[in-house]
């Protein structure tokens, strides 16, 4: 029996791909964001692409902010490109 893979759409892009090849970003309950490295992380969940454009893309459409239902502190942005740069490599 084949297992099925869960595929996601990236809020950049919005291509859909394997659940694995995404970066998941969480906003937990108490409205901290993370990245999520297990994909198993309690609160809501956004996927992107692991590029760096795509990160750019989510932004300027807004597309983390509709996911998340709020608002995104450039704080937050700046750690979110540390860690999709240290994916690219």
């Amino acid at each position: 029996m084949v297992k099925k893979v869960p595929i996601r759409k990236c809020v950049g892009c919005q291509e859909r791909l394997e659940k694995r090849n995404l970066i998941r970003i969480v906003r937990s309950p108490e409205g901290e964001y993370s990245v999520d490295e297990t994909g198993k992380k309690p609160g809501r969940g956004a996927y992107l692409c692991r590029k760096t454009e795509c990160l750019d893309k989510a932004i300027k459409n807004k597309g983390l902010e509709r996911s998340f239902k709020t608002s995104i502190d450039e704080d937050i942005v700046n750690i979110l490109r540390g860690k999709v740069a240290e994916y690219e490599r």
